[in-house]
Formats: structure tokens, sequence, C-alpha cells
């Protein structure tokens, strides 16, 4: 059995060398326990690489990528509102086309209330905030058909086409029922908007409603997406895991991040879960360009996604070292987290080596 893992970094920009560092460190702490060995490389891909060179990502990058068996990526954005990043170049050129190029079809975000983390809201626990957002990953809106004629002027006319494949919608929603078959409450809600998108919200109902016949061990249930918002602020202990389509996961999943505790502490994935091609891990947090640099920036999001990153891809990949390796290392996350009580998770007043060594200690 394989007890090795081949990963790209890239750091990014802003704080994300750091937090990536900081979490390499964790990494490098776990990984002998766990005999696992893990080959790094570098990649220069972000916002600065692009201002400095005017290259994004081509052909031959993602040829090199897929040689992993996943990609760590700390962050990517420069400064807001520079003129030389305008139209989402770096989102588009190196987020969107990597989850596209590698068909990472599922955006995979825990939501989940760790120990000592504040929730804004009142009265709830972890035992009230814990579930898992599969959200569909190349379709939808996100494809980009569409376009603006008579732009700049009176008539000015856009549009942008959501894009809803019977075997898009299939392969994620498959992807969400083995996922829930796993979990204690084994309980799956499809989130949609099939009373006004009455053709995308059919095709996935009906596929969602065909494929739960093959799980009659899951229960199911089904919330638009507006109901699904209220749910998650007043009552979010009906949800185990949700499946959603692209735009409606892009903002229910920042949601989510908010009632865990924020940005600072979230993790994802983007995976291909057939193994075909790298899956990609990153904290959902930006560069967060104005404290880049000073050793503040809490580095949990990244090492709990490199966790993530073990376990998902130790399952992929049939790696049980590097699944070990990822469930130690989210141990001691949350054995970790009651030191953030009371305070602002992005500034917690502990400098971004120090809470890697808190972690590594914990360990």
């Amino acid at each position: 059995m394989a007890s090795s893992l081949k990963v790209a970094v890239i750091g990014g920009d802003g704080i994300g060398p750091e937090v990536v560092n900081a979490a390499l460190e964790v990494l490098d702490a776990a990984a002998p326990g766990c005999q696992l060995a893990v080959e790094r490389q570098d990649f220069p891909f972000s916002a600065t690489h692009f201002i400095e060179t005017g290259h994004v990502l081509d052909d031959a990058d993602i040829a090199e990528l897929r040689k992993f068996d996943a990609i760590f990526l700390g962050a990517v954005g420069g400064q807001p509102n520079d003129p030389r990043l305008a139209g989402g170049v770096i989102e588009k050129g190196i987020l969107l086309r990597l989850r596209f190029e590698l068909d990472q079809y599922v955006n995979l975000r825990p939501v989940t209330l760790y120990p000592g983390i504040d929730t804004p809201l009142k009265g709830k626990t972890s035992e009230h905030i814990d579930f898992i957002c599969v959200r569909e990953n190349t379709e939808d809106l996100y494809c980009g058909l569409g376009g603006i004629v008579r732009k700049d002027t009176p008539q000015e006319v856009s549009n942008q086409t959501m894009v809803a494949t019977r075997f898009g919608a299939e392969r994620c929603i498959r992807y969400a029922f083995e996922l829930a078959r796993t979990r204690k409450r084994k309980h799956l809600t499809l989130v949609h908007k099939t009373n006004v998108l009455t053709f995308a919200g059919d095709t996935w109902h009906r596929t969602f409603q065909a494929v739960a016949k093959e799980y009659p061990d899951v229960a199911t249930g089904y919330h638009h997406v507006d109901a699904c918002c209220m749910y998650m602020v007043a009552k979010p202990e009906v949800y185990d895991v949700i499946v959603v389509p692209n735009m409606f996961g892009d903002i229910i999943t920042d949601l989510g991040a908010a009632i865990a505790g924020g940005m600072g502490i979230a993790s994802s994935g983007n995976l291909n879960p057939d193994g075909v091609a790298p899956s990609m891990f990153e904290p959902v947090h930006g560069s967060a360009p104005d404290i880049a640099g000073q050793n503040i920036a809490n580095p949990i999001a990244a090492i709990d996604s490199l966790g993530l990153l073990l376990r998902e891809t130790g399952r992929i990949k049939h790696v049980p070292a590097a699944v070990k390796c990822g469930e130690q290392i989210g141990a001691a996350v949350k054995k970790v987290t009651p030191k953030f009580a009371g305070k602002n998770l992005d500034r917690s007043g502990y400098g971004t080596k120090e809470i890697a060594q808190m972690v590594i200690a914990a360990l």
C-alpha cells in the first residue's frame, strides 16, 4: 500500500505564502509519525507573478500539475481595484481554470463549529452546527456562456446562461449520497430554486430523486435556496449534508463559514473524486494584503485545509497513512481552537508561526 504523496504548492499572494508555510511546518511534524512521505514542489502562480511576467497559467503548467496527487493553495489576489487585475484575470485564469481543466467537480466545504470558536447565532453550539456542503464546481453560471452587446450605451444588453447537465448533476449528487452514507445521521438535502428555475431546477430535482432510489439508507429533503439561508441561521441543526449547484453553493457556503466562526477558520477542497487529476485544497479566506508579512495572519484555515487534503487525497489515492495524518492534524486543530475564545480569528493576538507551533504541540 502506498505511503507517499506528491503535492504541488502554490503559496500565492499576500498572506498566502505565510499561512502555507505554517501549515507545511505542521505537516513536517506530523508526517513521520504516520510513516507518510510527502514530496513537494513550489509553483509561482499568483497575481504578483502575473504582474511581473504577464503569465497566468498555460497548457504546459496544467500538464505539469497533473503529475501531482494534490494541489495546496494559499490564496491569490492582489490589491483591490488594481486595474492590472481587472476582469477577474486571476480568479478566472488560475482558480476557475484549474477547477475546470482538472475536472474538480465537487467543492467540499465543511461547516463545523470548533471548540472555543464563537458563532453569531445565539444559543447555538457545535451540536447544532456540524454539516458539509457539496457544491457542484464546474457548471452553472460559471461556464461563462453569454455576452454583452451595445456596451456602454443606453441600449446595453447582457446575458449569462445557467448550465445544468444530467451528467454534471448526477455525479455531484452521487458523491453527496456516498458522503451522507458515511455520516451518523445519513441525511442529504438538495438545495435549489425549482419554483423559479424550472428547467435547470427540474434537471437537478429529477436526478436527485432518481439517484435517491439507490440509497434507501439515506434520508432526503429539499429546500429552496432562500429557505436554506433562513434555516442555516435559525436552525442549522436541520442539515447534515447539503448538495447544491455552483452559484447557490458559492453563496451558502460563505454563509456557512460565517456561522462557524468566519472565513478565518474555513477550509475547502476542490475535488476530482475519480482520482484522474489532482484535487486542490485551500483556505477560504483571501490574500489579505493589508496584513501580509506581519506574522499576524491566523493559519488555522490553511492548516485545517491541509488536514482535509491529506484525508481526502488519502481516500481517493488509497494512501491510509495520509488519511491517518490528516485526522491527526484535524484533531490537533480542535485542541488549539479553544485558545481563540473571545478573540478575532483573523487577528487573534497570536503570531502565525506561534499558532503553527501550538498545533504541532497539540499533535
